[in-house]
């Protein structure tokens, strides 16, 4: 049974979800409007009964663009008999729509037709306005479907689809919160948590849990739940990271179940601004498992199989990753199955500098040539460690080192500690421990975080290019500890100083004249340096630093 609150949370969610996909079934030859870029929604019902509608029936849209080309959209089953399709068509036109079903006799299901007329969209959200997330041409970065580029600051939210994180006023205070700090994405895991035993409480949602004990059948009621959620962080700007489960599901649900799980997850899901994160600790065995030598090769060949399903399946074509214990590139038998690397390089404070610096390097060099960006280090506040300086340091020495992005994490957000009640023991019998997740969500270093986004936005951020050669002493292998420079060419050049190491001197400056200020990565307060030009020989010695810390340091190319 529901608590009161959670009824009232869920009898306004349905509401919401009603008003936000159009539910009604759809008559064939129905014309229906819609908007460019957002998430559109029809329903087919089936009179004929089937005694397991989930995994009997297998439902499809084919739908033929403006231009003429075909994309094939998996129906999700919304419960009874009721199947839903979302999708965002990319351009305004009109679109023929078909559906197409494994019980070809189902003529409430086979060859449906139905009209979408789309409109432009002419509002200001940037998801919307500007199409899917892509990965850019250069292979380092992300950008939407027109080009236009996307900073990818990212938040750990991995339990925030469980009723710990209350819908709808704990989600929304903070989705407001990570908005107004320049946050750009979310990560979120889809119900099959870590951290926790399987249909552990703590993993409930108000509608319960995604999947029945044996699973064999999937909750549409949870993923109710979970929809205005993901419709919430869109419709604030925020793209969301969708993690489908912890890898240490594969062997425990079989790659059928698991294939099922993700066609769900597409099917939910690939009408909104997303991207796919197959697993996360995607060849970590569980916890306490006795063949984890076994469990891990099971789950690199799955995970391997499992990427190469959702790109056939994707009608957006999200770009696809996998959370690793170290590298994506490491969790799979190719990795040219992915898109971009995201990595985990350690929770262990100063300690985790060495490893974080040359795994980012490691896969900026390695082949095929994709993105780069943390999806975990050093969550502020871990271990009563990790805090504001170290989340500066990891962010400012991976951007400046070529990352295509940042991920950040607050112990107590990530697993979403209440005030009432902390999160508690882990399988393996400890407790990570934490705040509450809304006094995390005021550590500094979040915000800081965003401040250092804010500055880079300012120039063409998607341009920066690692140029260590331009600051001396600069980071080495011997001392991780001393500055890091990066240009944008002819525009504007970076460097990092951490507050051990004073830099000393720019050098191999091309000639001309720059404007140079000192940067706080603390609170975004600039000091002017004012109008330089570098010596004959490229050099130019840095003023003394308005006092001892960390400091970025700005060389903008006046030309």
């Amino acid at each position: 049974m529901l608590d009161e609150i959670s009824r009232r949370s869920f009898v306004k969610a349905l509401a919401i979800s009603t008003v936000v996909g159009s539910t009604a079934t759809s008559a064939s030859g129905e014309e229906r409007p819609a908007t460019a870029g957002t998430a559109t929604e029809w329903s087919y019902t089936s009179g004929k009964q089937y005694s397991d509608p989930f995994n009997q029936v297998e439902l499809d849209a084919i739908v033929t663009l403006p231009s003429g080309t075909e994309e094939r959209i998996p129906a999700f089953w919304a419960g009874g008999s009721t199947w839903r399709v979302r999708y965002a068509p990319p351009v305004p036109g009109v679109y023929r729509i078909k559906s197409v079903c494994n019980d070809a006799k189902n003529h409430d299901l086979q060859d449906q037709t139905l009209t979408l007329k789309v409109e432009p969209y002419t509002g200001e959200n940037r998801h919307y306005k500007h199409g899917v997330l892509k990965v850019s041409d250069d292979k380092r970065h992300f950008q939407y479907a027109d080009g236009t580029p996307f900073f990818w600051l990212g938040d750990t939210w991995w339990m925030g689809l469980c009723k710990r994180l209350s819908w709808p006023d704990g989600f929304e205070t903070l989705t407001a919160d990570r908005v107004q700090k320049g946050f750009t994405m979310v990560q979120i895991v889809a119900g099959l948590y870590p951290d926790m035993e399987p249909f552990d409480e703590r993993g409930a949602n108000e509608a319960g849990f995604p999947w029945d004990r044996e699973y064999k059948s999937i909750n549409p009621a949870y993923f109710d739940m979970a929809d205005v959620r993901i419709q919430h962080l869109a419709d604030h700007g925020l793209a969301a990271c969708i993690v489908g489960f912890w890898g240490y599901f594969i062997p425990r649900m079989g790659m059928d179940k698991v294939k099922q799980h993700w066609r769900y997850l597409v099917a939910r899901w690939s009408a909104y601004p997303v991207v796919w994160c197959l697993a996360g600790e995607g060849t970590m065995p569980y916890y306490l498992s006795k063949t984890k030598e076994q469990d891990a090769e099971v789950q690199k060949h799955g995970l391997t199989e499992l990427a190469r399903y959702v790109h056939s399946i994707d009608p957006h074509h999200h770009p696809i990753t996998i959370h690793p214990s170290s590298s994506s590139r490491l969790c799979v038998d190719d990795p040219a199955v992915l898109d971009f690397d995201m990595l985990q390089t350690g929770h262990s404070d100063r300690e985790s500098v060495p490893n974080t610096i040359e795994t980012v390097n490691r896969s900026l060099s390695a082949s095929p040539t994709m993105p780069v960006l943390i999806g975990e280090v050093c969550y502020e506040g871990i271990q009563e460690a990790s805090r504001q300086e170290v989340q500066r340091f990891m962010f400012w020495t991976a951007i400046l080192s070529g990352n295509g992005g940042h991920t950040y994490g607050a112990n107590g957000i990530w697993q979403f500690n209440t005030r009432e009640k902390p999160y508690g023991l882990s399988p393996h019998g400890h407790s990570w421990g934490g705040p509450a997740w809304d006094i995390a969500a005021q550590l500094p270093g979040s915000g800081q975080l965003g401040l250092a986004k804010r500055l880079l936005m300012r120039y063409s951020w998607w341009k920066l290019q690692a140029h260590p050669d331009l600051i001396e002493p600069r980071w080495s292998k011997e001392n991780y500890w001393k500055p890091f420079a990066a240009e944008i060419p002819g525009e504007a050049i970076f460097a990092y100083t951490p507050p051990a190491y004073s830099a000393d001197s720019f050098r191999n400056l091309k000639a001309g004249n720059y404007r140079a200020f000192f940067f706080n990565p603390t609170n975004g307060v600039e000091t002017e340096i004012g109008n330089i030009s570098p010596e004959a020989n490229g050099t130019w010695k840095i003023a003394e630093v308005p006092i001892f810390q960390d400091w970025v340091v700005v060389l903008e190319n006046k030309a």
